[in-house]
């Protein structure tokens, strides 16, 4: 059995199968609507129930709070109905240009550039480029039929470069013990992918925020190799925010692009600096430095990518405190096993 789902404002609809996710039929239909975890935690993928009904699956509470649920918003990736639907969400065009493809890849590269991150390299098969868009990311499809999520740090460029990709260790996690501990050069890895809506908007000529936490970096250094790509000339600010200066991995990376690139500029912050570490740049919460720095955002874009606590914040201070769009803020909340099991 299956029911039609129509999408407002545009009209577009799709079927979606019993007992598929409003989310995951969308996906199948090539229907872009916006999404980041798919699975109930990050909240970008909420839209509204104009007619019908759905039944959710367990999500976090910050990523649809009981308010919402009683003004008729949803969680599409967590929503299964029984009947026809008709949804209000923001399409997102472009998100399905490329086919998501499930694929074989060898381990090229392991190279541990802090203590708790490992940048992995993978070569993809012979003639078979992965078409993605800087930003998106793929899912590690692991023996037990679980799934990893791990943003793409390279931006696409051709058939013969690897896919770059930024694994922080979380100790007993199944994946990254893997990596950390197991894992060798030339092993096999297979992914689905390219997922997820978070890339650049090339419509428009505002100037960008960048905004990040820890291994939140890996999508950020692709949206930036893409612009140097596109040889944009739009202003960028780049945040970087971690507990230790050691969080901030390619820090020396991040002040090249600001020595060499015009219109960028690059502010780490560090929100638990010990004496030993002898910093003596910016300090506290990240998205508070763009505050202080850039206190009208209502004519940026802002992409924001991180620990989900950060990407919250952002999201309401930039938008009540700073005047941004609420439609010109993307993000990707990196999730882990341990927040979803909150």
């Amino acid at each position: 059995m299956s029911f039609q789902v129509t999408v407002q404002p545009s009209g577009h609809t799709f079927t979606c199968d019993d007992g598929e996710t409003v989310l995951a039929a969308a996906i199948r239909a090539g229907v872009g609507l916006p999404y980041g975890c798919k699975n109930g935690a990050c909240g970008s993928c909420k839209g509204k129930i104009l007619e019908g009904q759905v039944t959710l699956k367990p999500h976090q509470q910050r990523a649809l709070t009981d308010a919402e649920r009683d003004q008729g918003f949803s969680l599409f990736c967590c929503a299964v109905t029984k009947g026809d639907l008709v949804i209000e969400a923001r399409e997102v065009a472009g998100s399905s240009d490329y086919p998501i493809r499930k694929m074989p890849s060898r381990v090229m590269e392991m190279t541990k550039v802090a203590p708790d991150v490992m940048v992995l390299k993978l070569q993809l098969p012979a003639s078979e480029a992965l078409a993605y868009r800087a930003g998106q990311y793929v899912e590690f499809l692991l023996r037990d039929g679980k799934r990893r999520s791990y943003s793409m740090a390279s931006a696409p460029t051709g058939l013969e470069s690897p896919v770059e990709l930024h694994i922080r260790h979380m100790p007993g996690g199944v994946f990254t013990d893997h990596v950390f501990n197991t894992m060798k050069v030339r092993d096999i890895l297979r992914f689905e992918g390219p997922l997820g809506t978070f890339f650049l908007r090339e419509d428009s000529d505002k100037p960008i925020v960048l905004l990040a936490s820890g291994t939140g970096f890996a999508p950020i250094k692709a949206l930036v190799e893409h612009l140097i790509t596109l040889k944009s000339t739009r202003p960028v600010h780049f945040y970087w925010g971690g507990r230790r200066p050691q969080d901030l991995y390619m820090h020396e990376l991040a002040q090249e692009w600001a020595r060499t690139l015009p219109n960028f500029t690059y502010v780490p912050v560090i929100s638990d600096a010990q004496p030993e570490d002898n910093w003596t740049g910016r300090t506290g919460f990240v998205h508070q430095a763009v505050m202080q720095d850039l206190p009208d955002l209502s004519g940026h874009q802002v992409y924001a990518c991180g620990a989900p606590v950060m990407v919250d914040a952002a999201k309401r201070d930039f938008s009540a405190q700073c005047g941004l769009p609420t439609d010109e803020f993307y993000a990707d909340a990196f999730t882990s096993e341990a927040d979803l099991a909150a």
